[in-house]
């Protein structure tokens, strides 16, 4: 019989208009009255105000107050060790830079963390994990879940829409994660978390289904950030990525580490789903209707990435994560990844020759 094991889920989910001016009254309805507040790179000057504003009505004192556009592991390090004593939770405002560094210090100094994404590129505001430099190299480490997730759509809908469409593209890739995650279990690798399938499963499927006009309606971005919540949750139950990163994942990794300037994260990962999708023959008519339908597929057109530079990364995959086993990890669909690389029409459209 397996243990159950406890999981950490957040105190605090707040995602709708207008939710950033409330940020002082959810720290103080948790008694987190001392806080260090870190913003992303320039985001200061667009936010700041309205926080100050929010912490100053609810009585919040910000022990420290700075902009940070560091995820070197050494620097965190430092900043984590020199937070004051006082410090009763670490709150970051802005995208995966400003995230990873506040999870993590978090986790050094055994803090509640507050997360306040100011894009929805993907679901590393939810996960457990941050990406850092370790020795010049970009690494996954473990982290803190956020005690706390606070998402203002409003801030959301007047960012670029390319972040956008790179959480459209990390949304559906939980589709073909979750096949992976069962296919390798089949195969004696890992264990399945029925829980963690169910609630991947539910957030993608209701993010899918939503009905929208634009991707900026308020319930269409709402869906999107829930559902990107919830998969970091399902991350947490089964004490892995496994339920939201798959064989897509490992593409996405591989062109990052091949290419001198990637693509953001979900935009590669988005392409990718819909590789796998069709090598698992696994609801890729699903997949691509929500990427042509949301405009995905027009954007990525527009960014001239390079087949070549695909086919590198379907081979290069399976050395990303040598203890997984998914599709990837096996030659035939390694190959029939890179067939659908030259010759599906929609790619053909995406991808450029060299």
């Amino acid at each position: 019989m397996r243990k159950n094991d406890s999981i950490s889920i957040p105190v605090i989910l707040k995602v709708g208009k207008g939710a950033l001016e409330g940020l002082g009254q959810c720290l103080l309805d948790e008694g987190l009255t001392d806080v260090v507040i870190w913003f992303g790179n320039g985001l200061i000057d667009l936010f700041g105000l309205k926080v100050m504003e929010s912490l100053k009505k609810s009585g919040i004192t910000a022990l420290e107050y700075q902009e940070l556009d560091t995820v070197d592991i050494d620097d965190i390090i430092t900043l984590a060790f020199s937070l004051s004593n006082q410090t009763k939770a670490v709150v970051a405002i802005g995208g995966g830079k400003v995230i990873d560094a506040g999870k993590y210090a978090a986790f050094l100094r055994g803090l509640p963390f507050i997360s306040v994404p100011t894009s929805s590129a993907n679901d590393g505001f939810s996960s457990a994990s941050a990406s850092l430099i370790v020795d010049g190299r970009r690494t996954s480490v473990p982290a803190r879940l956020a005690y706390g997730i606070l998402v203002d759509t409003e801030v959301i809908r007047t960012a670029p829409e390319k972040f956008i469409y790179s959480g459209i593209g990390d949304m559906v890739s939980k589709i073909t994660a979750l096949y992976d995650w069962v296919y390798e279990t089949e195969h004696g690798v890992g264990a399945l978390n029925d829980f963690a399938v169910m609630i991947a499963k539910k957030a993608v499927n209701s993010f899918v289904r939503t009905p929208y006009a634009s991707i900026k309606d308020e319930i269409f971005l709402k869906e999107l950030l829930d559902s990107l919540s919830m998969s970091g949750i399902a991350n947490e139950i089964a004490g892995n990525s496994a339920p939201t990163s798959g064989s897509e994942h490992l593409i996405s990794h591989a062109l990052d580490k091949l290419l001198e300037t990637p693509q953001l994260h979900g935009i590669q990962v988005g392409i990718a789903t819909y590789i796998m999708a069709k090598v698992q023959n696994h609801r890729h008519v699903r997949v691509n209707t929500v990427l042509t339908e949301t405009g995905f597929w027009d954007y990525a057109a527009t960014l001239q990435m390079k087949r070549s530079d695909f086919l590198r990364a379907i081979d290069l995959s399976p050395a990303i994560k040598p203890h997984r086993y998914t599709y990837l990890h096996e030659e035939q669909y390694r190959e029939a990844a890179k067939e659908l690389v030259m010759t599906d029409e929609i790619l053909q459209r995406i991808l450029t020759a060299d």
